[in-house]
């Protein structure tokens, strides 16, 4: 019983921090509530837990929370052990180099992707800008979809939900091109998306023993998709398959 208490506890005050993002950084117990669905007296008892643990900071005048600078050293611990992202990153930045194109690593978090390298190199200037840590949508993105790929039905639908709450009126068009992104990845090993203007990014699966990524390759054009395919997926499929041989080589522990 303590046992599945303590667990609650802690997943609920995991909630908590998942619901600051870049343009939230203040929030306050209502706004915390309201997010995370939990009864505001239970938000209000786990803040005051994580501002005495140093996760939070409170600020009075606003009456509301921020991320603690401690929090910034669970990512840079994350990037600095991960032993896939150590290999990746430099094959990742010569493939960006040689072709003069974006790459990006991420993994999933619940029904988002999230950016754990991403290296930008555009051939023509382009307004978004892609950060580590960065956030995107699992249903609508290269990246999310080639993750798709990789679960079982029963796993996918549990994803629905969500998915189909946010497209709306264009669930059946989204799911639509889930299942075509599915048959991609199976018959060529990526696929391919373009849910950014002028924007195509292709993506493949990447399971290791830390578990399951995704690299992608973007560039921004006019070109056609199927244009894009031809020149970007073989490279991006033996970038992966480079990582997975470097992977193999190392002992185990």
């Amino acid at each position: 019983m303590c046992s599945t208490f303590n667990r609650t506890v802690v997943v609920r005050g995991i909630e908590i921090l998942r619901a600051f993002r870049p343009g939230s950084n203040w929030l306050g117990n209502g706004e915390l509530a309201e997010r995370t669905g939990l009864s505001p007296s239970t938000v209000s008892r786990l803040t005051q837990t994580l501002v005495l643990t140093g996760m939070l900071q409170y600020e009075q005048q606003r009456r509301a929370y921020c991320l603690a600078p401690p929090v910034l050293s669970f990512a840079h611990s994350m990037r600095t052990g991960s032993t896939v992202l150590g290999i990746a990153a430099p094959l990742m930045r010569e493939l960006a180099e040689r072709e003069r194109i974006n790459v990006g690593l991420a993994a999933p978090d619940k029904d988002e992707m999230v950016y754990l390298e991403s290296i930008r190199y555009n051939r023509r200037v382009a307004l978004r800008k892609v950060v580590s840590g960065q956030r995107v949508p699992m249903e609508l993105t290269s990246l999310g979809r080639a993750y798709l790929s990789t679960l079982a039905i029963p796993k996918r639908r549990l994803l629905q939900a969500s998915f189909e709450r946010r497209s709306g009126a264009n669930w059946r068009a989204v799911s639509l091109e889930i299942n075509a992104a599915i048959r991609q990845v199976r018959a060529h090993g990526y696929c391919a998306a373009s849910w950014q203007p002028e924007v195509v990014a292709l993506a493949t699966p990447l399971t290791t023993s830390e578990g399951v990524y995704v690299l992608n390759v973007s560039v921004s054009t006019e070109e056609p998709i199927s244009r894009v395919e031809r020149l970007l997926g073989p490279p991006l499929i033996a970038l992966a398959s480079g990582i997975r041989s470097s992977l193999a080589r190392i002992p185990e522990p």
